[in-house]
C-alpha cells in the first residue's frame, strides 16, 4: 500500500484577508507537478491547518484533489489530539478522494506509548486509506518509539512513517525493526540522504515548496544508484534549508514563495511575518540558489 516514492511537498496554503487564495493554490499545484513532485500533502503543518476552520481544511483538501486530478497522489493531513475528531476528518478525506492520510501524533494532552497504539488503531479501523504516521517530537512533545511503530506496522493500512525526530539512531532502529512493513520518509529536509541509506522511500518536504525539482532528483538519484549526485544535491540544498528554518515553519517558506512571485499573503496569528534581518538572509540564500530569477 505504498502511497508514493520520492518527494512529497508539504504544500503551503496561500491566504487572503478573507480566506484561502484558491487562484494561487492552483498555481502552486501546477508548479509542483510541472517540476516533478511525486505527491502533494494538503493541510500538513506547513499548510497552517491549526488556524484554518474545519470547512477551510475540507475545501482545501477537496480543491487539491480536484485540481491534481490523479496526476500524483494527494495526501490529506487529518491529525490532531482528539481521536474522534481525527476519525471524522479522516472519513471525510476518504470521501473527498484522498489517496492517503498523514496523521501526526497527539500533542499537548499527548498520551503514552500504549495510548498511541490505541489512537492509531482506532483511526485505521475507521478508514480504508493508507496512513502515514508523523513523528515530530519537537512540535508535539511526544516521541513514538521504534517498538511502538513496529506494533503499529502490523496494522494493514498503517503503511508509512514521516520521521522528524532528528535522531538518526532512532531512524536506523525503526528501519531495522520494521523492514518490509513500513515505508520510511524523512521529515527533516537536511537528513534525506541518511534516511534513504537505511531503506527510506523519500521525503515529505518543506524545501520542495521552492525547489521541487532538486528535491525529487535528490531522492531518485539515490534510488537509481547515483549516490554521489544525491548527496551533492543534499549539500546544495542545505544552506537553503537552513534559511527556511531560521524561524518557525512555515513563516520562512511562505515568505520565500512570496519572493518567488506567488501571492501567498501572510501567515495567520499566532504566526507573524518574518523579521527583516532573517528575511534578508533568506533572500540572499534564494538568490544564490537561483530562485529569484525564475
Amino acid at each position: 500500500m505504498t502511497i508514493f516514492t520520492g518527494s512529497c511537498v508539504a504544500l503551503s496554503t496561500p491566504f487572503t484577508e478573507d480566506g484561502v487564495n484558491y487562484t494561487t493554490l492552483e498555481q502552486l499545484i501546477e508548479y509542483q507537478i510541472e517540476e516533478g513532485t511525486d505527491a502533494i500533502l494538503a493541510c500538513g503543518t506547513t499548510g497552517e491547518p491549526p488556524t484554518m476552520t474545519l470547512q477551510e481544511r475540507q475545501e482545501v483538501i477537496k480543491f487539491t484533489i480536484n485540481k491534481v486530478a490523479g496526476r500524483v497522489p494527494v495526501i490529506a493531513g487529518t491529525g490532531g489530539n482528539n481521536t474522534n475528531a481525527v476519525i471524522d476528518a479522516s472519513i471525510e478525506a476518504q470521501k473527498l478522494g484522498a489517496d492517503g492520510l498523514l496523521i501526526v501524533t497527539p500533542y499537548y494532552n499527548k498520551t503514552t506509548q500504549r495510548g498511541l497504539i490505541a489512537h492509531y488503531t482506532a483511526i485505521a479501523k475507521s478508514v480504508d486509506l493508507p496512513i502515514i504516521i508523523y513523528n515530530v517530537p519537537g512540535r508535539t512533545g511526544l516521541n513514538m518509539t521504534p517498538a511502538t511503530l513496529y506494533e503499529l506496522s502490523k496494522i494493514e493500512n498503517i503503511v508509512g512513517m514521516k520521521e522528524a525526530s532528528g535522531d538518526i539512531s532512532q531512524v536506523v532502529e525503526m528501519a531495522r525493526l520494521c523492514q518490509g512493513s513500513i515505508d520510511l520518509y524523512s521529515g527533516n529536509d537536511d537528513m534525506v540522504v541518511p534516511l534513504l541509506s537505511v531503506g527510506g522511500k523519500g521525503v515529505i518536504s518543506v524545501v520542495a515548496n521552492v525547489a521541487p525539482r532538486d528535491t525529487h532528483d535528490m531522492v531518485y538519484a539515490f534510488l537509481d544508484g547515483d549516490v554521489e549526485k544525491s548527496y551533492n544535491l543534499q549539500f546544495k540544498l542545505k544552506p537553503l534549508i537552513d534559511a527556511l528554518f531560521l524561524e518557525v515553519n512555515p513563516i520562512p517558506v511562505k515568505a520565500a514563495l512570496n519572493l518567488m512571485g506567488f501571492d501567498m499573503g501572510m501567515p495567520r496569528l499566532p504566526l507573524i511575518e518574518m523579521s527583516e534581518d532573517n528575511l534578508a538572509i533568506l533572500r540572499q540564500r534564494m538568490d544564490e540558489y537561483g530562485l529569484l530569477n525564475l
